[in-house]
């Protein structure tokens, strides 16, 4: 009994009391959902350039598909026509008995009439094998034709299970997103808003203060902007408060391409529709020769795109549940600049 009492002092004694507990497990509770919540984000939105992207080629492949149709049928047209022609070539030598040319010119009455029939012969046949020649042509265009608009729609079958393959990517990560968002209290809801702002943040210091930045005007920096820049910074920064949703192009609601690219619309010079692609295809500039319009392109996939307004800052349509809105241009991590015009 003794031993057995000893046991259990000792026991309690090691547990300490609950003044003295240690509350950083919470805190790190929470920043574990964060980084969750933002891997899920961050993985929706690089589905999201996946989808915009098959969207962009499926749009295309349909045109495609409408034009190579409106060629095979004008092609099928003509071909009916010239069998047409053939057809009546054949008729009218059975009117005549069904004398091949040759033969009708050989049974001429005189030689006048030899001759008339000569040229006459001469012409017709010229006049058959161009026919023949033409309709051989159009049959192997006809042919050629429908290969392609098979090809086509084959391509266009493809993209579209891209894109519903990418949605089915979005939505998933976003209901698992929003799961965990909606488990946290209304208080840890609002400590996990003010830990993405700190972190946004201390990530912004860090790169005002990096070596990547140097040479950077961060005052009255809208000097170097271009006529068709500052009409794309207008244009974006006129829908701060704007929803973000995935796939969106406006009016109303933008994803964070659907942004660049329609601003850049709007201020007359068209550009790639998708995050990467606009990493991609437009000139590439060093960070600390930005100008205001420029487009920051962030993450090693290029999965997100905001446009730089001048003094270290940038507008973008950050994610779902959130609106467009002003951030610090070294809040994320910067994959590059690109110019549009």
């Amino acid at each position: 009994m003794l031993v057995a009492t000893a046991l259990v002092c000792a026991a309690v004694a090691a547990v300490p009391p609950a003044a003295w507990a240690d509350p950083q497990p919470t805190r790190r509770s929470l920043e574990d959902v964060h980084r969750e919540v933002e891997s899920l984000y961050r993985k929706a939105e690089a589905a999201t350039d996946a989808y915009n992207a098959a969207d962009e080629q499926a749009k295309l492949q349909q045109k495609n598909v409408s034009d190579l149709t409106e060629r095979v049928a004008a092609a099928e047209k003509r071909r009916q026509e010239l069998t047409d022609r053939i057809g009546e070539l054949a008729r009218s030598q059975y009117r005549t008995g069904g004398l091949a040319p040759s033969a009708r010119l050989l049974l001429a009455p005189s030689p006048d009439d030899f001759l008339a029939s000569l040229d006459l012969t001469r012409r017709g046949q010229d006049a058959t094998r161009r026919l023949l020649t033409e309709t051989e042509t159009v049959k192997a265009e006809l042919d050629r034709y429908a290969k392609a608009a098979d090809e086509r729609w084959k391509q266009l079958k493809a993209e579209r299970k891209k894109k519903e393959d990418a949605k089915k990517e979005i939505e998933t990560r976003l209901d698992a997103a929003r799961r965990l968002e909606s488990r946290l209290a209304d208080e840890e809801r609002a400590r996990l808003r003010k830990l993405e702002e700190e972190q946004a943040r201390r990530a912004q210091r860090q790169w005002l203060a990096s070596d990547a930045v140097k040479g950077l005007p961060l005052k009255d920096s809208a000097g170097s902007v271009t006529e068709a820049g500052r009409r794309a910074v207008e244009f974006a920064t006129a829908q701060i408060g704007k929803d973000y949703v995935w796939g969106a192009v406006g009016p109303d609601t933008y994803d964070c391409s659907g942004l660049t690219s329609r601003a850049w619309a709007t201020a007359g010079h068209p550009i790639p529709r998708t995050s990467q692609e606009q990493w991609r295809q437009l000139p590439k500039v060093e960070v600390k020769d930005m100008r205001p319009g420029d487009l920051i392109i962030y993450f090693s996939d290029a999965s997100h795109v905001a446009m730089y307004i001048g003094d270290g800052t940038m507008v973008h349509a950050p994610r779902p549940g959130r609106q467009v809105t002003l951030a610090g241009a070294g809040s994320m991590p910067i994959l590059g600049v690109v110019r549009p015009g």
